[in-house]
């Protein structure tokens, strides 16, 4: 009642059957039958009364008011007067309110920013979060949006904190279980057991989030909700998503990466290289994943827009389809291929560290030293175009239907 009288807004309030103080302090009163709801009462709550005494319902001596009237419009009560007073309110007040409502309409009414700006003339500047609100779609700018949606996250993922622990363990089990199986990979010859063992380990990484993508989808429902009122923009959500989720994704990654490597028994030196590369090769396939995310109305539709960009992107790598190998027609799909780049990038340097970079292998798998700016290149490239494309689909796909 303060903000409504002090902000001059409507308030609107569903309460049932309120202390007679508490109702006391609505200006007005709208009562219906349920199931359906057929309209018995519309006026001040302070003319309820002489109302209902002029349809023969007085309110008895020292009874609340508000149980009284849900009794009479409640059917099957021993006070059920519902249809009688929903027959005196059509002939008798809702003729009256229909010609009110007809001649209000002939009258052009104020747009959402007129009303902003009259009130602004009047010296009532609305105010939200401590600042003067915009005349235009979002009251907001964008830097707010963006502040408030990452506090927001922030406490929302630690609010459960054993949530974030699993989700950082399962990872480093696996880094466990991985590193016990490529146990002292480094200290032996390199050969095609070595590269298999990168393979693997940048797939075990690369799939981390693929299990998120039905979590992203019932997160989006809520923003289409959200954004449908203009609070915020799309792309300040996934923003805030990114700058919170990234961070603890990357350090499961980090985590999984740094103990496998320090199983294997490879040179110090080769650390930054093998693990470097796969948090690289990661944010790939985490934008893949939620742009399909995006995209999709389900889970089982996103991971089905996921699986061709898996099946590509996973054989074509230079050692389960290689360049010379693959089909002519298919040819196309290695220069876009992070996975091939990436796994050429490590083990070419692996190769050279332990002085076998003219190994058959090397040359049988068709991999050549010194692309490293192409690989980055291809994975900075699929990161911006993937979340320019998450952000038009959040925009564009999956919207609410009012």
């Amino acid at each position: 009642r303060t903000i409504a009288k002090e902000q001059n807004v409507l308030m609107l309030l569903n309460i049932h059957q309120p202390r007679r103080e508490v109702a006391a302090l609505f200006d007005t009163l709208i009562l219906l039958t349920p199931n359906p709801g057929r309209l018995v009462y519309f006026g001040p709550m302070a003319s309820a009364p002489k109302y209902m005494a002029s349809c023969s319902h007085t309110v008895p001596d020292g009874a609340n008011a508000t149980d009284y009237y849900l009794d009479l419009v409640t059917p099957g009560t021993e006070l059920d007067a519902s249809e009688a007073l929903v027959s005196a309110y059509e002939n008798l007040v809702a003729p009256d309110v229909a010609r009110i409502v007809d001649k209000k309409a002939e009258t052009k009414g104020q747009t959402a920013v007129e009303m902003i700006n009259s009130r602004a003339g009047d010296g009532l500047k609305p105010r939200c979060c401590g600042r003067e609100v915009r005349p235009k779609a979002f009251a907001v700018p964008f830097h707010l949006q963006l502040t408030t949606l990452i506090t927001r996250k922030v406490r929302i993922t630690f609010r459960n904190p054993e949530a974030v622990a699993v989700g950082i363990g399962l990872p480093a089990m696996m880094g466990v279980v991985l590193g016990l199986l490529f146990q002292g990979i480094g200290r032996t010859d390199f050969g095609v057991p070595t590269v298999m063992f990168v393979f693997i380990q940048l797939v075990m990484v690369s799939l981390q989030s693929l299990p998120l993508m039905p979590g992203m989808i019932e997160e989006r429902t809520f923003m289409k909700e959200e954004t449908s009122e203009k609070l915020y923009k799309e792309s300040a959500q996934i923003l805030a998503n990114l700058i919170v989720n990234m961070p603890i994704s990357i350090f499961s990654a980090l985590l999984q990466s740094s103990i496998i490597f320090a199983f294997t028994g490879f040179p110090a030196s080769l650390y930054f290289i093998v693990v470097g590369w796969t948090l690289l090769i990661f944010t790939a396939f985490d934008a893949i994943f939620q742009c399909m995310a995006a995209v999709a109305s389900t889970g089982e539709e996103a991971l089905m827009f996921a699986t061709p960009f898996l099946v590509l992107f996973m054989l074509f790598n230079g050692v389960v389809i290689s360049r010379v190998t693959a089909p002519v027609y298919l040819s196309w799909v290695f220069p876009i291929s992070p996975t091939y780049w990436t796994l050429q990038a490590i083990v070419t340097r692996i190769a050279e560290e332990m002085g076998s970079e003219n190994n058959f292998i090397i040359a049988n798998f068709d991999f050549e030293a010194g692309h490293e700016f192409h690989a980055l290149l291809i994975i900075v490239v699929m990161n911006v175009v993937l979340r320019l494309l998450q952000v038009l689909a959040q925009q564009s796909l999956n919207n609410l239907q009012k």
